[in-house]
């Protein structure tokens, strides 16, 4: 099946764009190669709000929220994972609202370090996060006119949740599913096996809408996510041919299978490449000498 992304999208960065009804998005200003045009930050609801991941610790952000908010009620601030373009603007907005902030937990790694290991994404991490509402699978957040269901999706990140608007056939994906792009898997901040099983989870839902933490919706949620999966599958399938072929590192294996890449993504490419063969190890797949690493040797069983 193939897989095409849709990277038309206007940010509007600073201002609350309608996207349902009782949904705003208002985008961040913190463009990149891995947030697109910026982190997207969704108000649900009307009189009392519920915001969707706040976005980064930036004041500009602050200050455009607070005047979509427009002095309306803030009952809950909702964090998909704890990432620094999604999380940290989430103390300074609870304490301008008395908001309750929720969230799946702490950052963490989806797995132990090795011996000797650094997470690349260390920095990416927001140690900080502490949510006052631990959400665990299914818990439900009700407000004035509107209810969000927690649906736990690790993978991208070990507590990446994402969230049903009840009744309306909307979820917010955040970064597990965004029409722009995959999903980076980086271990040990995620995991391809889960990641792949929470796409499942989502593939079985009958949602009609996914709004993304960057870049545009999703329209037609299951033939967009059957896309991703035969997209990973092709992709597990290029390394094991690229082993077959006599490669025995990961960057060799990026260099053949990412030639098109823009460079600055091939570290990007190299993390997501480790996460198919920590996964294709795990299977039983793929060798390596010793566990699973960027600079380790792997051949095809």
């Amino acid at each position: 099946m193939s897989l095409e992304f849709d990277t038309d999208f206007a940010p509007s960065h600073g201002e609350a764009v309608p996207v349902s009804a009782g949904v705003a998005r208002l985008t961040a200003r913190n463009p990149g190669p891995f947030t697109f045009h910026g982190t997207n930050t969704y108000l649900v609801g009307h009189d009392s709000l519920a915001v969707i991941d706040p976005g980064p610790d930036d004041r500009e952000h602050l200050e455009a929220l607070l005047r979509a908010i427009g002095g309306r009620q803030v009952s809950h601030i909702l964090v998909s994972h704890t990432h620094r373009d999604h999380s940290p603007l989430a103390a300074r907005l609870a304490e301008a609202t008395g908001a309750i902030v929720a969230a799946e937990g702490p950052h963490r790694p989806a797995r132990p370090l090795r011996t000797g290991e650094a997470s690349p994404l260390d920095a990416a991490g927001d140690r900080d996060f502490r949510p006052d509402l631990v959400l665990s699978d299914g818990a439900v957040i009700e407000g004035d006119g509107w209810v969000l269901s927690t649906v736990l999706t690790p993978g991208h990140a070990a507590n990446h949740a994402a969230f049903a608007l009840e009744g309306t056939g909307i979820l917010f994906s955040a970064d597990h599913v965004m029409a722009w792009s995959t999903s980076i898997v980086a271990p040990p901040d995620g995991a391809m096996a889960d990641y792949m099983a929470s796409l499942d989870r989502l593939i079985e839902r009958d949602d009609r809408l996914l709004l993304p933490g960057h870049g545009g919706p999703v329209r037609r949620p299951r033939t967009f996510m059957r896309g991703l999966k035969s997209h990973r599958r092709m992709r597990e399938r290029a390394i094991l041919g690229r082993l077959a072929k006599g490669d025995r590192s990961i960057p060799e294996m990026v260099a053949a299978i990412y030639r098109d890449l823009d460079p600055r993504l091939h570290g990007a490419a190299a993390l997501s490449v480790l996460a198919h063969l920590e996964d294709l190890a795990a299977r039983g797949l793929v060798e390596t000498d010793g566990e699973p690493a960027i600079s380790g040797i792997f051949l095809a069983v």
